[in-house]
């Protein structure tokens, strides 16, 4: 989604943010993926000329890493089912009035599990 900005003259543009994108003071995009097996350190996946090479950069680093659990930029690149979960919506970096969440959906085996785990838990302590 789309975002009016001021620039330092007044004039206003419109610039789309992807996740994992960031325009340097150079005027040029980086793109980077957090490494959950590295306890969420940054991995570095460039520098490029547009916001959207770097947003594929991206997710070709997320999907390589994620699968079908990434959320992506461009989801519709990778053939997969159109679920809320794949879509990430470009915002805005400056504050708004709503607020996104990100929600990962969990299979029924493991939602009984985490479920009979808390259940044990308080067997245990006699609640």
């Amino acid at each position: 989604m789309n975002r009016d900005k001021s620039n330092d003259d007044g004039a206003a543009s419109t610039e789309i943010n992807y996740r994992g994108v960031r325009r340097r003071p150079s005027g040029k995009y980086c793109a980077e993926i957090r490494d959950q097996a590295k306890g969420g350190a940054r991995v570095w996946l460039g520098t490029y000329n547009t916001a959207v090479e770097a947003a594929w950069a991206y997710d070709r680093a997320a999907f390589a890493s994620r699968g079908q659990l990434a959320i992506l930029n461009f989801p519709e690149n990778y053939n997969l089912p159109m679920t809320s979960s794949h879509f990430y919506t470009p915002s805005s970096s400056s504050s708004s009035s709503h607020q996104v969440f990100e929600m990962e959906c969990m299979d029924d085996k493991l939602m009984d599990e985490l479920l009979d785990c808390d259940d044990k838990k308080k067997k245990k302590g006699g609640k």
